[in-house]
């Protein structure tokens, strides 16, 4: 029940900054909900695929898609109000990377694959659905030219997995994977923080 719900939650977070994004781009309304449902269920269905769950969770549960629908319907009709809010967006969407790289790594270890598996595959629901929706407008994703957010993500699912193993309960697993996670991804946003990149090349 506790996935579920982080799920949902992260489901809501994503469709909106893929929504927001897609009307920057003057997308039309299918467009921005396409989009929206693109950033919201990526990372989960590359996590299904890779574990092997077929048909993924979120095609089977109706939930899954009203969820982020609803979001981005909101983001559409509403989006000069939510553009202003940037710093509460940047906020929705570090908390967003957390939840899903909280149930990404518990899902993964559910179902008896090895730690660092299970923390790429957590690493990989959280970041997925930012690189495909980037993809989708033809950009170059975001986590792979700046800002520390896979690594974030990627921090986030050791502690999970380390957690899970040393038998913390799953909901202190859950709030301490995700705030680190999230913790990580605003501080570097904070501090201007970015992985290094190769030197000496013409702009």
């Amino acid at each position: 029940m506790l996935l579920i719900v982080l799920e949902l939650i992260g489901l809501a977070v994503f469709a909106a900054s893929g929504a927001l994004a897609a009307v920057r781009a003057r997308l039309d309304l299918f467009g921005v909900v396409v989009l929206g449902l693109t950033t919201a269920l990526g990372g989960g269905i590359l996590r299904d695929v890779l574990l092997g769950i077929h048909p993924p969770t979120s095609l089977t549960t109706w939930t899954y898609l009203v969820v982020p629908v609803g979001a981005a319907l909101g983001v559409f009709g509403f989006h000069p109000q939510v553009a202003k809010l940037r710093r509460a967006v940047l906020l929705a969407d570090a908390v967003g990377l957390g939840l899903f790289t909280v149930s990404g790594t518990a899902t993964a270890l559910n179902t008896g694959v090895p730690a660092y598996t299970a923390c790429l595959i957590g690493m990989t629901a959280g970041i997925g659905g930012g690189a495909l929706r980037d993809l989708l407008l033809r950009e170059i994703p975001l986590v792979l030219r700046r800002e520390i957010y896979a690594l974030a993500a990627l921090a986030g699912a050791v502690v999970v997995v380390v957690g899970t193993r040393t038998g913390w309960p799953a909901a202190l697993v859950a709030v301490v994977g995700a705030t680190i996670v999230s913790a990580v991804r605003l501080v570097a946003l904070w501090r201007q923080w970015n992985a290094p990149v190769a030197k000496g090349l013409e702009r």
